[in-house]
């Protein structure tokens, strides 16, 4: 069987995230109802991360089984897929493959960026946090040490019944000051869990502002206590900015 496999990115502001849902347009959802057209009948998609309502993509990767002929020509693929989709979503890349894969299971890492600003301005506003108050930056750059490694990360998620463990092998974190008034941290992890990204960067953000002390947070996540997590940061800030694959796939 075939395997239909697209690199996607996309503004999720006006989304519930990636995943269909009763009450709320999704990314998956609008990728689905075109293939159907395409097609003639359902092509069901699998994305490699569940992105939250608000959260943006510049990476996503998705997989579909193709029973039949796709009656686009490989090549064609992104160009008429984009012809049909809102233009908040975007096929960047497209590949047809004849062996066994999964987006979200062959996946052996994900990266993502958080970005966020003082410069109170409507051109920043959608993809990245307006941050009020002074911050000291030293802090922040030294606070994403702390989370570097292998660590269970339970009081920095949200529950997931669905989810057996919480451990995440993270291989980077780490800010970088994009201008005098923008900083982006980079995070790279064998897996996320729920919520990871977003209440990590709330606690680098409290530390920062001087409402937490680095050893307070190490403690905090030691002891895989949702209690002592801190205010989640804004979604608009995060992007799925990669999804790595062994090389031996050649997946993008």
């Amino acid at each position: 069987m075939n395997i239909l496999i697209l690199k996607i990115e996309y503004d999720g502001t006006n989304y519930g995230g990636w995943q269909i849902q009763p009450n709320a347009p999704s990314i998956q959802e609008e990728i689905e109802k075109v293939l159907h057209k395409l097609n003639g009948s359902h092509i069901g998609i699998v994305g490699a991360g569940r992105t939250d309502a608000g959260v943006h993509a510049r990476g996503q990767v998705a997989h579909a089984k193709l029973g039949t002929k796709f009656p686009v020509p490989e090549k064609k693929i992104p160009y008429v897929l984009n012809s049909k989709l809102p233009d908040d979503i975007r096929i960047v890349e497209a590949q047809i493959v004849n062996f066994d894969f999964h987006a979200r299971f062959d996946a052996i890492a994900r990266e993502y960026s958080y970005t966020i600003n003082s410069n109170n301005s409507v051109f920043d506003r959608l993809f990245s946090t307006l941050i009020k108050y002074k911050i000291d930056y030293a802090k922040l750059k030294k606070s994403a040490d702390i989370f570097v490694g292998k660590h269970d990360f339970t009081t920095f998620s949200k529950h997931n019944p669905d989810t057996k463990n919480y451990i995440c092998d993270v291989k980077k974190c780490k800010w970088k000051q994009i201008s005098k008034q923008t900083w982006r941290l980079q995070i790279r992890s064998d897996r996320f869990v729920y919520g990871m990204v977003r209440s990590i960067v709330g606690a680098m953000i409290d530390i920062a502002r001087g409402k937490r002390t680095i050893k307070e947070v190490k403690r905090a996540l030691k002891d895989c206590d949702r209690s002592k997590v801190s205010s989640l940061a804004p979604a608009k800030g995060l992007v799925l900015e990669k999804i790595f694959y062994p090389k031996k796939l050649h997946i993008f």
